[in-house]
């Protein structure tokens, strides 16, 4: 039953099968460092739709943040091109929020100066007091109001990339990537703030596009995943729809059903199939 799932969302994606528009088209994406090498990826195409979470999932060297870097503007594409509510993506913009793995905040600053830095940057006209109010409703939303006047190097590393991300919605983006943001913290404030994550991404219909190489993280907060054969020359293997309900957290999801089907396939895939995927396109 799932392979015919995953045949289907290959067919045809959710964003289209549910009447949704094309929020993001990633159309024939390729990217290589040098000339007369392998790219890293080539023939990348997938859609994303308005308020959909998805994340990618392949083994290192598949060029999973370098597609992120692309959809944010930080690098240039060899080929293809990718669109986002009808404009072409050419550079880093406003439009777009995007959270690193480590957390990239001015060590020298409070958590509420480095959210007031990127209201300032999306909301120049703002006074002094809108940018303060402005700053202490994100850091809010991620529950760090207590931690508005501590320096990075008072906050634990699940407090840092706290602020990271109220840093990131404060500028409003249509568009939120994340590059394995929770891969350095431990299992309890991962859980925490993955739970944040989906409440507040529910709450604004965020836009959210994520690498990550945890299995269940992808089936907690995925509308649907990407997952990438291994490179060089990676390509989309396949496009997965989650079954799983948006209601689901991290204590009842194993009890949904389709849980464990899902979660095998992934892991097979990962384990398996995308070395086999790697080798059928170099033969």
């Amino acid at each position: 039953m799932l392979s015919e799932r995953s045949h289907m969302s290959k067919v045809m994606l959710p964003a289209e099968h549910q009447g949704l528009a094309r929020f993001v088209e990633v159309s024939n994406l390729a990217k290589r460092y040098r000339p007369n090498i392998p790219a890293v990826f080539s023939n990348v195409s997938f859609t994303i739709a308005k308020g959909e979470f998805v994340c990618i999932i392949g083994h290192s060297g598949c060029g999973k943040s370098s597609i992120l870097n692309i959809l944010a503007g930080l690098e240039q594409p060899s080929d293809g091109v990718v669109i986002m509510d009808g404009k072409e993506i050419d550079g880093p913009g406003l439009d777009r929020g995007v959270v690193f793995q480590s957390h990239a905040l001015l060590p020298w600053l409070t958590a509420a100066q480095n959210v007031e830095l990127a209201v300032r940057s999306r909301h120049p006209e703002y006074s002094r007091h809108q940018v303060k109010d402005c700053a202490e409703h994100y850091i809010g939303m991620v529950g760090l109001s207590s931690a508005l006047h501590k320096r990075p190097s008072e906050l634990s590393g699940g407090m840092r990339q706290r602020v990271g991300i109220a840093r990131a919605f404060s500028i409003e983006p249509k568009m939120l990537l994340m590059d394995e943001p929770f891969g350095a913290l431990d299992a309890l404030t991962r859980g925490l703030i993955q739970e944040e994550l989906l409440r507040i991404c529910a709450e604004i219909h965020q836009t959210v596009f994520m690498i990550t190489h945890d299995v269940d993280e992808a089936i907690l907060l995925a509308d649907r995943l990407v997952l990438m054969s291994n490179g060089p020359e990676a390509r989309v293997a396949e496009i997965v729809e989650n079954p799983l309900p948006r209601s689901r957290t991290r204590e009842t999801m194993h009890h949904e059903a389709g849980f464990y089907d899902l979660r095998n396939h992934l892991v097979d895939f990962l384990v398996r199939r995308s070395a086999l995927v790697q080798k059928n396109i170099h033969n």
